[in-house]
């Protein structure tokens, strides 16, 4: 029984030893060292394109400010003022549509001696009226307008295009062009042929101007003649990234 049982543990060891020998093989052709793949060679450029364009819109900003010694008199002096100034902005042939009020504000009015606590003067009362004016001839006679039915404040004038479609299509273009040809200038300095285009972003395009604020009492009514307005030209740039890939 013994000679038995040395000889089955015998047979066990050597049925492991094997079994093992055949894993080992196996296993150590599993682990495999990882490849790092290389990216691929590339050129990444930027370019951009510009065109000029005349506006044909104008944005204004104004606003009535005044003072009274309670803050009902202050708004109240207030309305009936802009009451005037829209009445004279519908005998200008400006649209309902193209006036937005983009700022009403009250407030307190204080004096200050050293030494002495703030004294209440009053209240002061602001309200602000931003104007599309589509029609760049009434500028002028616009500004003009207001200012006479009891503006006197003017923030800032902007010009701008109703529709920049087409010349932001055309620097589209240019900016197209520019990147290609500086594709192929690199291309050739580096002696490479190029793949193709991999990405291309957009960046930039149509904002309008703004213009230098002016003030209403730079806007006198001595003469006949309308303030004088020159609109200018609008820059319209967009500006354009592409990575071409470089052939192997």
């Amino acid at each position: 029984m013994k000679s038995a049982f040395k000889s089955l543990m015998l047979g066990s060891a050597l049925t492991a030893a094997v079994a093992l020998s055949a894993v080992a093989p196996a296993m150590a052709q599993t682990v495999q060292p990882v490849q790092m793949m290389q990216p691929a060679p590339s050129l990444n450029l930027s370019a951009y394109g510009e065109v000029k364009a005349a506006p044909d819109m104008a944005t204004i900003s104004f606003g009535v400010q005044t003072e009274a010694t309670t803050a009902q008199e202050a708004m109240r002096d207030n309305a009936t003022r802009m009451t005037q100034v829209m009445a004279a902005l519908r005998r200008a042939g400006i649209a309902e549509r193209d006036v937005q009020t983009s700022g009403l504000n009250l407030s307190a009015q204080y004096d200050y001696v050293q030494n002495e606590p703030p004294k209440l003067r009053g209240y002061q009362a602001v309200n602000r009226v931003t104007v599309i004016i589509n029609d760049l001839t009434k500028v002028g006679t616009t500004a003009d307008a207001v200012v006479s039915a009891g503006v006197n404040q003017i923030d800032g004038i902007s010009f701008g295009l109703k529709d920049p479609t087409v010349a932001e299509n055309q620097a589209r273009q240019m900016a197209v062009r520019a990147l290609q040809a500086k594709a192929q200038l690199y291309a050739q300095s580096l002696n490479v042929q190029l793949a193709g285009i991999r990405n291309l972003s957009e960046g930039g395009g149509y904002s309008p101007a703004p213009q230098p604020q002016f003030a209403a009492r730079a806007m006198a009514l001595e003469s006949r003649d309308s303030t004088p307005v020159a609109a200018g030209e609008l820059t319209v740039r967009i500006d354009i990234t592409g990575v071409y890939d470089i052939a192997r």
